[in-house]
């Protein structure tokens, strides 16, 4: 009978333990066991469960938060579904390296406009912001990490005195 009782309490025991750890589930399905130390603008700063170095994920990749003190699930993200190049205006264009900590690098995409345009410096950078866009959604990609963004007017971008926008980066997806 001690030894029934014995068990019982291991067993309780264990599963308070267990429920103390939080669970944040990413956009890929993958399930990650730790301890949420806080929540900023982009990122999710987390320990690994049983380990003691902080680590950082993007808000962008995780899906929830289930907490393990109180079983409180909060939402973080919705999923972004990019299938066709049509999809291009739901592509997000990220600036900071760790916004995509916890993402898939696919490639590197590049939108630009011509050397001799009659765009203005506005409309030009809105058009190769587009074609960057349409490169990555085709690639089936909702993530821009924007590594250039490169404008040029007048005698510097060409011999005719037009402007050239160029902006490149690298996709991500889930």
């Amino acid at each position: 009978m001690k030894k029934i009782i014995l068990l019982l309490a291991v067993i309780f025991s264990m599963n308070s333990v267990m429920a103390q750890v939080d669970l944040i589930t990413k956009h890929d399905g993958e399930v990650v066991k730790g301890k949420v130390i806080k929540l900023e603008e982009f990122t999710i700063v987390f320990k690994y469960d049983g380990e003691d170095a902080e680590n950082t994920i993007s808000k962008y990749a995780v899906e929830k938060i289930v907490y393990g003190k109180s079983g409180r699930v909060e939402q973080v993200t919705e999923k972004i579904v990019v299938s066709s190049e049509d999809d291009w205006e739901k592509v997000v264009i990220l600036e900071d390296i760790s916004y995509v900590a916890g993402l898939k690098k696919s490639g590197e995409v590049r939108g630009k406009t011509g050397l001799i345009n009659y765009h203005t410096g506005n409309t030009g950078d809105k058009k190769a912001e587009k074609k960057l866009k349409m490169a990555a959604a085709a690639m089936g990609c909702p993530f821009i990490l924007q590594t250039a963004d490169k404008s040029t007017v007048g005698a510097s971008s060409n011999g005719l005195g037009g402007s050239q926008n160029i902006k490149k980066g690298l996709a991500y997806k889930y």
